[in-house]
């Protein structure tokens, strides 16, 4: 009988003591301001192979988890060490990722740089649920940074536009954060679009269709790609 007893009691330790941790886990959990980390988070490496082993410098290798996004009269896509080279086309050269997706509740990283030209350098098109998006670095000459497209309206026309300068063969880090009310991005830590998503229409010009469910291209620019990570998190932890 006693030897019942301790057994009930030590059962009810183990339980509350889990019901503890569950409920400690859970606050921490929807308090911390910076999202974290859930299945889908990795880098989206287009130079490795199945082997780990590195490609051939200058070659970019279709079959893998990047595929070139074959856009009428593109230019050509080449790897120089860890950064894609996404050359100039007429009009757009881009690349698109084949593999594991997040739809909603992601950030997306990258390094960009404009080699050569004067447009944009690195359009971004995203998934968000069902619908896609485009951040556009670079365009309308050069300086245009934006969402295209909101309510039918391009980068320059629906509100989330700046204008900045970029300089040809400066590497410039990216984030992309989309969450169920926003579409926010940061280029060196400055957040430079913040646009509620509430009502809207979101989704992207026809030219850029090649580049769905995600991939960067350019425009009549040789643009300049590496270090593009994806991490997805749950709603909960959102900042």
């Amino acid at each position: 009988m006693r030897a019942s007893q301790d057994r009930s009691r030590a059962v009810s330790r183990a339980v509350i003591a889990l019901a503890a941790v569950t409920t400690c886990c859970m606050t921490v959990y929807a308090k911390d301001e910076k999202p974290k980390s859930v299945p889908i988070d990795f880098t989206m490496k287009c130079n490795v192979d199945k082997d780990g082993k590195t490609m051939p410098e200058g070659q970019f290798e279709e079959g893998k988890a990047w595929e070139t996004s074959d856009f009428y009269g593109q230019g050509k896509v080449t790897l120089e060490g860890d950064t894609v080279v996404i050359g100039t086309g007429n009009d757009m050269t881009g690349i698109r990722w084949k593999g594991p997706l997040a739809k909603m509740n992601y950030e997306i990283t990258l390094e960009a740089k404009r080699v050569e030209g004067s447009d944009f350098f690195c359009g971004l098109t995203f998934p968000y649920n069902d619908d896609f998006c485009s951040l556009i670095l670079g365009g309308w000459g050069g300086r245009l940074v934006g969402l295209s497209s909101f309510d039918h309206m391009d980068a320059s026309e629906n509100g989330s536009a700046t204008w900045r300068d970029f300089e040809n063969g400066k590497w410039y880090s990216i984030r992309l954060r989309v969450t169920p009310k926003k579409i926010e991005a940061w280029i060196d830590e400055e957040n430079v679009i913040d646009e509620s998503t509430e009502g809207r229409k979101i989704g992207i010009r026809w030219e850029v269709e090649k580049s769905c469910p995600l991939g960067i291209a350019t425009w009549q620019t040789t643009g300049a790609i590496r270090n593009v990570r994806l991490r997805a998190f749950p709603a909960a932890a959102q900042p």
